[in-house]
């Protein structure tokens, strides 16, 4: 692993979250600090940093797991100093109780760390006062309110976008795969093209993936989101059509494979394997019409008319050859993607 892709990210957070986060931390700052005068508001500084999250329901589970972790770190420490006393060893006791607490609670792996911290941290910071305890906790509500707010108020994320942009890429790719595999079946392939082909269709999966976790986010970030009722009916459009093509992938990569694993020189002459190469290529061209009528492809492509060419299912006569496992593999598989892009299944 390369020493600089352990402190870069592959994508870069929104410059309007950035400022955001910015703009919490100096509000809860100065807020905190005018609300409470004494010691500088660390708490509710840190605590409004980490609660502008990128969707609103995020900020609102960091907010709670920050206030608990808070309080309960507050609590072991204001204890463990009447117990023990103000020497400098109890910092470390501190460390294992809050963290033998947190787990004895079953917390998250965030809100036991936010235990131990809050404990070290009033400790080092003066916890024999318990006036102190106290207003850190008071603090750390000021910081997590106001990241919370200010998340909520300045254009809450909305992520529907990368949710569109990453189900147009696999509709994209899936219709090319459709297309290649057509292709292959009306001509010779060599043990290299075969090879290229099967590649081909396995990065089908890292697609599918991707974008089921953008519509995932897609999802979480309109929780509890003041503009999620203009954007509902267009996320539940898009997970209509996900659920439409995602079991494609597994179609296609099936299809390839069987091709792969049956393949002979006379396929390409096979009546029957030629049928299925044109129903192949009417499924690409379906793929792209659904994608393009969702609206998530950047442009329509000039090729593909707006008439579905998937009409009914592709009806061969047993083949006289010896590639009927292979053309029954093929037209079961084609079977089923007919039925998702006509919406039969």
């Amino acid at each position: 692993m390369r020493f600089h892709a352990t402190l870069r990210s592959a994508r870069r957070a929104p410059l309007l979250q950035v400022l955001k986060s910015a703009a919490a931390t100096i509000a809860a700052w100065l807020i905190a600090g005018w609300v409470l005068p004494g010691p500088l508001p660390v708490f509710a500084a840190i605590a409004a940093l980490l609660v502008v999250q990128p969707s609103v329901n995020q900020s609102l589970s960091k907010a709670i797991e920050r206030s608990a972790g808070v309080i309960l770190g507050v609590i072991i420490a204001v204890l463990l100093t009447v117990v023990l006393g103000a020497q400098s060893w109890v910092v470390l006791a501190a460390v294992v109780v809050a963290m033998l607490a947190a787990w004895a609670m079953r917390a998250s792996t965030g809100t036991g760390n936010q235990v131990a911290i809050s404990a070290v941290l009033v400790l080092a910071l003066g916890a024999s006062n318990p006036d102190y305890a106290f207003d850190r906790i008071i603090e750390t509500l000021i910081g997590a309110a106001i990241g919370f707010v200010i998340n909520i108020a300045i254009v809450p994320p909305v992520l529907t976008a990368p949710a569109r942009r990453d189900i147009g890429m696999l509709g994209r790719e899936l219709a090319a795969s459709l297309d290649r595999l057509a292709e292959a079946l009306s001509a010779n392939r060599s043990g290299p093209q075969l090879q290229e082909l099967m590649l081909e269709a396995r990065l089908l999966r890292p697609m599918k993936d991707a974008a089921e976790a953008s519509l995932k986010e897609a999802e979480e970030s309109l929780a509890l989101n003041p503009r999620r009722g203009r954007h509902r009916d267009d996320l539940t459009a898009l997970r209509a059509l996900f659920e439409r093509i995602s079991p494609v992938v597994t179609q296609v990569i099936g299809m390839t494979r069987a091709y792969i694993d049956h393949y002979e020189d006379s396929l390409a002459q096979d009546p029957a394997v030629r049928a299925i190469g044109d129903q192949l290529r009417r499924a690409g061209h379906d793929m792209r019409l659904a994608v393009q009528t969702a609206d998530v492809a950047p442009e329509p492509d000039a090729m593909t008319s707006t008439i579905p060419a998937l009409t009914t299912p592709l009806v061969v006569r047993p083949p006289a050859s010896d590639h009927w496992i292979l053309v029954g593999s093929l037209m079961e598989d084609l079977r089923r993607i007919h039925g998702e892009l006509r919406d039969e299944a």
